[in-house]
């Protein structure tokens, strides 16, 4: 079964372009097939958990959206936490409510998103501990 996650940067409530070189840098040492001109990934981390990710770009104004999807646990929740925070990323589940890693990135999501958001610091526990529910 196949779940998603997806890292979107915010201000005053829309979505803006992510750093390309911030993901290029936080992904070169886990990518394993594709590129970021294809638009896919693969990455594995040195647990050997993977995920692929899905980067969408919008002509000049970027790439607007990073989505993981069959990811492992483990190693790589901590290198997803960690490419959200080197994006500047809010993380958005599918099923579930954002999740923040700074309180002052609250006032940038949406409205209807602002008072569902949690905080979490950027590991993989933390960020495991959210998706799993617990």
């Amino acid at each position: 079964m196949s779940y998603s996650i997806y890292l979107l940067r915010f201000v005053e409530g829309e979505v803006v372009a992510l750093d390309i070189e911030q993901f290029r840098q936080a992904t070169a040492p886990y990518v394993v097939e594709g590129t970021q001109e294809e638009g896919f990934s693969q990455l594995r981390a040195e647990d050997g958990g993977e995920a692929d990710l899905y980067h969408a770009f919008h002509g000049e104004e970027g790439m607007s959206c990073v989505t993981a999807t069959h990811f492992a646990r483990g190693a790589m929740s901590g290198v997803l936490a960690r490419l959200a925070a080197a994006l500047g990323a809010s993380v958005v589940p599918q099923d579930g409510e954002p999740l923040i890693l700074h309180e002052d990135d609250r006032r940038h999501l949406p409205a209807d998103l602002q008072g569902r958001a949690s905080v979490i610091v950027p590991t993989a526990e933390a960020f495991e501990a959210v998706i799993n529910g617990t």
